[in-house]
C-alpha cells in the first residue's frame, strides 16, 4: 500500500512558487508517495467565479464561505494522510503552512519539513525557523531537510 503524504506549501501563491511546485512534487512521487495536493483540491474555476464578483459585498461573503470549504478540505486531507511534507521557505515560515504542521503534529502525523532557502530565520542561532514550528516537525519523528536531494532519503527512512 501506498503512503499519502499532504504538502503544506505556499508555493501555489507566486509564479515562482507554481514554477518550482511540479518538481517538488515529483520528486515526493518518484520517492514511491501518494501525494495530496492542496493546491488540486479546489477547482480554479470556484476561485475565479469568487473573483470575478463585482460587488464587494457578496464577494466578501462568497470568498468567506470558499475559504471554510479549502481550509475544511484541506483538514480532511491531512487527516487521511500518513504524514506532512512542509515547505519552510521564506523570511518566516508562511502561517498557513505552520497551522498545518501543528495540526498534523497534534493528530500524531510525522512532518518532514523541507527548507531549500539557505537564509537563517530561527528565533535563536539553535534553530533554522520559527522554534515552535521546528519543535512539532521534530517531536513527530520527522526532519529538515535543506535540498529536494535530501527530501528523497529522509521521506523513505521518515515514513517506513
Amino acid at each position: 500500500m501506498t503512503r499519502a503524504l499532504y504538502i503544506a506549501s505556499p508555493l501555489g501563491f507566486s509564479e515562482a512558487g507554481r514554477a518550482f511546485y511540479p518538481q517538488f512534487l515529483a520528486a515526493i512521487r518518484e520517492a514511491g508517495f501518494d501525494v495530496l495536493d492542496p493546491w488540486a483540491l479546489t477547482d480554479a474555476a470556484q476561485i475565479d467565479a469568487v473573483r470575478a464578483l463585482s460587488d464587494d459585498a457578496r464577494r466578501r461573503e462568497a470568498w468567506r464561505k470558499l475559504s471554510h470549504e479549502i481550509a475544511e478540505r484541506n483538514q480532511r486531507a491531512i487527516d487521511r494522510s500518513d504524514g506532512v511534507v512542509a515547505v519552510l521557505d521564506g523570511p518566516d515560515v508562511d502561517s498557513g503552512t505552520a497551522a498545518e504542521i501543528g495540526y498534523a503534529c497534534a493528530r500524531g502525523k510525522r512532518i518532514v519539513g523541507y527548507r531549500g532557502d539557505f537564509r537563517r530565520t530561527g528565533d535563536n542561532e539553535g534553530v533554522l525557523v520559527n522554534l515552535q514550528v521546528e519543535y512539532f516537525i521534530r517531536a513527530s519523528g520527522g526532519e529538515i531537510v535543506a535540498s529536494t536531494g535530501e527530501l528523497v532519503p529522509v521521506l523513505r527512512r521518515v515514513f517506513v
